[in-house]
């Protein structure tokens, strides 16, 4: 796979413009926090956040889910093989698949994400549950890892495990909101163990002592991912630390409030106060307060096969090395909003399916 494009540099200037244009027009947030970031993560992650977002609408918008992935493959196989369509999405993607040897594992594991919500998968165990957060959510993280400059495994490792630890809390939070459009996500052998039927509960969703109970384990889990992942911040450029503080703080408060509502996520949804969010925000910039060494935590099973995709794809990158470039650090707002924008697509497109 080849690290420098052999696009003109007018051509790929003008696909990352369109890839902008795109993120300006459909997410506000994402084009005013992708401005400061640092520029040598800004332009790759607009154009990584460009394509996920066709790639989850084209899957939302169209009856045919399955044609509709088979495309997407196929696009992304062209992609990989140099010739993109003739999409400024897929050509800006190409760029940067390149430029930071992307292996094409972390993209199709997020389309295999795709195709498990297309099916209506169930998960039996929480194993189960964090394979799927690793397809929709890990995935993104260890490629965003890949554009500050991560490649060693355990800080990959550490990355992957925030994307589920986020998936995990989207899941415990939307419990009401999914069974109303006939989806289960929680641990089907963890519903059982309470005396809760899956099928029959799916058929009349109603909040009980069983529920909260699994809710809260979830959030216990999901916690433990947390901390795993917050390990592995000073491991990353300073630029990059305190948004993804504030991210995993502002996505673990979303748990905790849960917890404040009993656990009960079916008659509400939590939502962080204003003033809760903005003491988060300042607090992340004191940076993280780690209590383990990011190497003290084994890698996940669920997400090995994505880290071993970067280890793999580390001889292409003929010694580039993007820390090496100094720039201002960008505001922790902004990078905050950044990582939890890209998520947040992500669970998005469950509640956008009816």
């Amino acid at each position: 796979m080849p690290v420098n494009s052999p696009k003109p540099a007018a051509s790929r200037a003008a696909d990352a413009a369109a890839a902008t244009d795109a993120i300006r027009t459909g997410s506000r947030s994402f084009h005013a926090a992708s401005l400061v970031l640092p520029r040598r993560v800004r332009e790759p992650a607009r154009a990584l956040y460009a394509f996920c977002r066709e790639a989850d609408d084209a899957v939302d918008t169209r009856p045919d889910t399955d044609r509709a992935l088979a495309e997407l493959r196929q696009r992304l196989q062209r992609i990989y093989d140099g010739r993109p369509a003739d999409r400024a999405a897929d050509r800006a993607f190409a760029d940067v698949v390149a430029a930071y040897a992307i292996p094409q594992t972390l993209p199709e594991a997020l389309l295999d994400g795709f195709a498990w919500d297309a099916q209506g998968r169930r998960y039996r165990t929480i194993q189960e549950l964090r394979g799927y957060g690793a397809r929709v959510a890990g995935a993104v993280g260890a490629m965003v890892a890949m554009l500050m400059g991560a490649r060693q495994a355990e800080v990959v490792s550490r990355a992957t495990d925030l994307g589920v630890a986020m998936q995990l809390t989207n899941v415990a939070r939307d419990v009401g909101e999914d069974a109303r459009q006939g989806r289960l996500y929680l641990p089907t052998e963890w519903l059982e163990a309470e005396g809760i039927d899956p099928d029959a509960w799916l058929a009349d969703p109603r909040f009980t002592p069983g529920v909260a109970r699994t809710v809260e384990r979830l959030l216990v889990h999901a916690e433990e991912l947390y901390q795993r992942a917050e390990a592995g911040i000073p491991a990353l450029p300073a630029s990059c630390r305190p948004g993804i503080t504030a991210a995993s703080r502002l996505y673990r408060a979303i748990g905790h409030q849960v917890a404040r509502h009993g656990h009960d996520s079916l008659s509400r949804r939590a939502v962080v106060p204003a003033m809760r969010k903005a003491g988060l925000m300042m607090d992340a910039l004191k940076g993280p307060s780690p209590s383990a060494h990011y190497s003290d935590y084994p890698c996940l099973p669920e997400t090995h096969f994505l880290v071993q995709a970067v280890h793999e794809a580390l001889p292409a990158l003929h010694g580039f090395k993007p820390d090496e470039v100094a720039e201002p650090a960008p505001t922790h707002e902004g990078a905050a909003a950044f990582v939890i924008d890209l998520f947040m697509r992500l669970e998005q497109r469950d509640q956008a399916r009816g």
